[in-house]
């Protein structure tokens, strides 16, 4: 009989055990769906994609890209925007080439307006061995042909896998860097491929900077010694005046790989002597 007691007290136990990790496990599913849907959500505090917040408006904020249309872009080698290349869906404008190949087979957009003392910000999501860019004091003159004009680069670059990290030098080509002139800092925090990181761009009179996801990378001043000493001793010192350009539209670059963009906007600042 006591044996019989022992039986239904074990088995009572177990079944106790076993509704206990039924509901771990419902737990345990609840908490990944929730961690899925806050994922999915844009970030705490930035609203809903490509529209600005009363304070940005007041602040001088206006959307470069109104995340839906070609308006106020065209094609870098002239006409309206690409028939091809270039994506416009979900609020994303998106690089869809993959010849990787400089310019592409549609080429780089280019903003109407041009453009001198302003800060722009734009998130970017890059594809395994992406390389893309964006372009500011561009000289359309200066370089002709398919590939992207010469200008000031704020490099967008998935640095672990794409060769070009590794060339230039000390990392000047690297995500965030002025492309072959300035390493962006070695301890910049860069989110992983798939995810969206935010770049930053100040231009006021000769002092410019860079930013990444909220941290200043680099800065310098063009009309410095030492910066003309770097132009110098880059790619670009091909190009008279290179480091003169001021009053210049803006360029998203096609390289050939997968990129978007989203929330692009800029607010231009008073004039600097």
């Amino acid at each position: 009989m006591n044996y019989l007691k022992w039986l239904i007290s074990l088995r009572i136990t177990l079944q106790k055990l076993l509704a206990a990790d039924a509901c771990l496990i419902l737990l345990r599913a609840g908490l990944i769906a929730a961690v899925v849907l806050v994922s999915g959500l844009p970030a705490l505090g930035q609203g809903a994609i490509n529209t600005l917040s009363k304070k940005e408006k007041k602040d001088g904020w206006k959307l470069l890209w109104d995340g839906k249309s070609s308006a106020g872009w065209h094609s870098r080698r002239g006409g309206p925007f690409p028939a091809g290349g270039w994506e416009m869906k979900d609020g994303l404008l998106s690089v869809t080439e993959t010849n990787t190949k400089e310019g592409g087979d549609f080429g780089d957009i280019i903003t109407d307006r041009k453009f001198d003392n302003y800060e722009l910000t734009a998130d970017f999501r890059i594809s395994t061995g992406a390389n893309s860019g964006i372009l500011y004091l561009v000289d359309l003159e200066m370089k002709q042909g398919p590939q992207s004009p010469a200008g000031y680069e704020y490099q967008i670059l998935d640095d672990a896998v794409h060769p070009d990290a590794k060339r230039g030098k000390d990392g000047d080509r690297t995500l965030a860097s002025l492309y072959d002139m300035i390493p962006a800092a070695k301890d910049k925090p860069v989110r992983p491929v798939g995810e969206w990181n935010t770049a930053r761009i100040v231009v006021r009179g000769a002092h410019v900077e860079h930013w990444l996801n909220g941290v200043k990378v680099l800065e310098y001043d063009r009309d410095s010694p030492a910066f003309r000493e770097i132009v110098a001793g880059s790619k670009f010192k091909v190009y008279p005046g290179f480091a003169e350009m001021h009053d210049t539209p803006i360029v998203l670059q096609d390289h050939g790989f997968p990129v978007s963009f989203r929330n692009i906007k800029i607010r231009e600042l008073p004039a600097v002597k």
